[in-house]
């Protein structure tokens, strides 16, 4: 992207009243970020939704002095930028009508032909959705997905760390400008996700930190993922706004049961009650459901009488499987003695491997 056309996009992001979706419609009618600030306004009023409240803004002479701060800013200090129409441009944004027309992001961040995820909550969350956070993550790992969030306390930080943990490309969205990190106490966070990916926002250095800015981080969140997950939700808050969002943009939801009067489980409840969600009760079923294990070309092939590459667990559901035919995930946990997210976890093991597929309905069988 040239200069000039970092200039016209910060300058038509900074029109008071002219949100993204407006600024690439006029783009789309005149030509070019640069054309449509030489553009008369009268002609510019022509344009279908484009009325006198969304231009009066534009030539606001103040934008070319904050213009200039945020060139400097994004110069001195490295900071990486995208227009929404790069190829390089996160390829899922840019399906987003509200997607940033500017994205900037710091680190070592790559979504290119990536399984990419979104992970949010509550940030009380408590110990049931800190387990389940990560043991998702831990049988997710062989995948090698991208995992996204919002780097606030709770649901997202125990993700973005367990996505560390296990060597995953994690990003955090943030609802402010790559001057400053929210919250502090997460600093000591920041280098380790900037090796194992980076950060994303479309806020400016100027930005600080407002809980008005949520909506915009929560878009970057639901736009950039083919699944948002919601661990933990109570009946109001941004998870359940990310959830809203993502279903907008015709991407899936998936959110985690829990109990009935547990306050942290009745937006995820609510979700999936209204249809608003698919029921996740492991890993297994976001796989299923998002056709994951399709891409899998080259599983190694294991004989049905050979077990070397089978251990414990593994051996044990392989031959009940093979004496029973398919059963139901709950059936396989119940007689094989092993608790029901432990084996959701080895059928995924087993399935990468090429011993058992999925089938509709939570059912297994063996190759």
């Amino acid at each position: 992207m040239t200069i000039e056309k970092l200039i016209a996009l910060l300058t038509l992001k900074k029109t008071a009243n002219l949100g993204d979706s407006s600024i690439k419609k006029l783009i789309r009618e005149v030509g070019s970020a640069q054309d449509v600030l030489k553009e008369k306004a009268s002609n510019l009023l022509k344009i279908d939704g484009i009325g006198t409240t969304k231009i009066k803004d534009l030539h606001n002479p103040d934008h070319q002095k904050a213009v200039e701060n945020e060139l400097k800013f994004i110069e001195e200090n490295g900071i990486k930028y995208w227009a929404y129409d790069q190829t390089d441009y996160p390829e899922k944004l840019k399906h987003c009508i509200d997607g940033p027309v500017v994205l900037f992001g710091r680190g070592n961040i790559d979504l290119k032909n990536q399984k990419i995820v979104s992970i949010v909550g509550t940030r009380q969350v408590t110990s049931y959705g800190t387990q389940f956070c990560e043991e998702l993550i831990e049988t997710l790992a062989p995948i090698n997905p991208v995992i996204v969030s919002g780097f606030a306390y709770g649901v997202d930080i125990t993700a973005q760390r367990t996505a560390v943990k296990h060597g995953l490309q994690t990003v955090g969205c943030l609802a402010h400008g790559l001057n400053q990190i929210y919250p502090k106490s997460h600093k000591k966070y920041v280098s380790q996700i900037e090796e194992n990916g980076g950060f994303f926002t479309d806020f400016w250095s100027t930005d600080t930190f407002d809980r008005k800015n949520f909506l915009g981080r929560n878009r970057i969140i639901a736009g950039l993922s083919e699944a948002t997950v919601v661990i933990e939700s109570a009946n109001k808050g941004g998870s359940l706004v990310t959830a809203d969002i993502a279903n907008s943009y015709n991407r899936e939801v998936f959110a985690v049961p829990g109990r009935a009067n547990d306050p942290l489980s009745k937006g995820c409840n609510m979700l999936i009650k209204t249809q608003r969600a698919h029921m996740l009760t492991s890993a297994a079923d976001l796989v299923y459901m998002l056709n994951w294990e399709l891409e899998e070309k080259e599983k190694p092939v294991v004989q049905k009488k050979l077990f070397v590459e089978l251990e414990g667990d593994e051996k044990k559901i392989y031959n009940f499987l093979n004496d029973n035919g398919k059963e139901l995930l709950d059936t396989i946990a119940l007689q094989c003695q092993i608790p029901t997210f432990k084996t959701a976890s080895v059928l995924l093991n087993m399935e990468l491997k090429g011993v058992i597929k999925p089938l509709p309905g939570k059912l297994f069988e063996v190759v």
